[in-house]
């Protein structure tokens, strides 16, 4: 019987996790190795601007999760991202695109009240700034410790919610003897991830175009995402641009390692020809961010884990949901959460 667990990773398949266990028997400890929660849906403050440098917003594509969002989650402060998506290939031509009219959610406050809000509402402890360095299977039960060799406890069952490469490397370090552990980490470590560089670029001055954001689709240009954060409500003082701009794989990886002030500098004068507009070269402040993990590309074998569940182990996240998509790895925590009751 599960009555203490042991999340690792505070995003939002962890949060998700933690509030379905609400009003259970079950013990819920999160270990988060970051100051923050909701991982990579992430958020940053400069001045009075608010910006998402992660995943940019929560999609209506799952019934379960916008009522979640809607209904049983505070909604002070929930906002609809308005205008549109566009997209462009190759030639930088940027057009109407597919899904142009989805709704998109974030908050006034960014995108990490989505975590913040489902903890509140759930009986989870949280520990931020902890990083779970080995699993280690003592019976029936689980110990951890973090990279300071820390015992933090013993566990009746743990769920793993870290980007596919970090799961497998956590049960590579695992003393943990057993041909399912050999065998799980092989299906986890097969899960290809693209690699991003973002920047974030601001203007004293707001673009006037009809998009929130416009999209490569067919990966082929250096740039694959541009939005623009003043399209969110609270989020950009009026007059006032912020671009995120996220780079594509190929452009990332050749420049991973390099000086920011080179970074920032190349992504604007890209954001510039793509948009067509000069000025976009000289930003007042920039920002940047490297994600080693920053998307899956596929999403993991789901009955190659199903025997983690004879040991007590369980894993969440977008790499094991249907999609790699926020809304997708929300879900996927709701019904781990729900799973690890049943199996109690």
């Amino acid at each position: 019987m599960t009555s203490k667990l042991a999340v690792v990773g505070a995003g939002g398949a962890g949060a998700a996790a933690a509030y379905a266990l609400r009003d259970t028997a079950v013990d819920v400890t999160v270990f988060e190795k970051s100051r923050g929660v909701c991982g990579r849906a992430a958020t940053r403050r400069k001045g009075d601007c608010t910006y998402e440098y992660g995943a940019n917003y929560l999609k209506d594509d799952d019934e379960r999760v916008a009522t979640l969002v809607t209904e049983a989650l505070p909604t002070d402060g929930l906002v609809d991202v308005a205008e549109p998506i566009y997209a462009f290939e190759r030639d930088g031509d940027i057009g109407e695109g597919k899904d142009s009219d989805e709704r998109k959610w974030t908050y006034e406050a960014g995108i990490t009240q989505l975590a913040k809000r489902l903890f509140a509402a759930s009986d989870a402890t949280v520990h931020n700034g902890v990083r779970v360095e080995t699993l280690s299977r003592e019976g029936d039960r689980w110990r951890i410790h973090d990279d300071g060799n820390t015992d933090r406890g013993r566990f009746d069952a743990v769920l793993l919610t870290p980007p596919a490469p970090q799961t497998a490397d956590l049960l590579g370090e695992a003393a943990w003897d057993h041909d399912d552990c050999r065998d799980l980490r092989q299906a986890i470590a097969s899960v290809p991830y693209r690699t991003v560089v973002s920047g974030m670029l601001h203007y004293p001055f707001e673009l006037d175009v009809p998009w929130y954001a416009a999209v490569n689709t067919d990966k082929a240009h250096d740039i694959g995402w541009l939005a623009r954060e003043e399209c969110k409500p609270g989020h950009v003082p009026d007059g006032e641009s912020l671009l995120l701009v996220q780079m594509n794989e190929g452009w990332s990886v050749a420049n991973y390692d390099a000086h920011p002030d080179r970074l920032v500098t190349e992504i604007a004068e890209r954001t510039a020809h793509l948009v067509g507009d000069d000025r976009l070269t000289q930003p007042d402040w920039t920002d940047h961010q490297h994600w080693r993990y920053a998307q899956p590309e596929d999403t993991v074998d789901r009955d190659a884990l199903a025997p983690a569940a004879d040991h007590d182990l369980y894993f969440a996240g977008d790499w094991v949901a249907a999609q790699p998509r926020l809304h997708a790895a929300v879900r996927n925590g709701l019904e781990t959460g729900e799973r690890i009751v049943d199996d109690s």
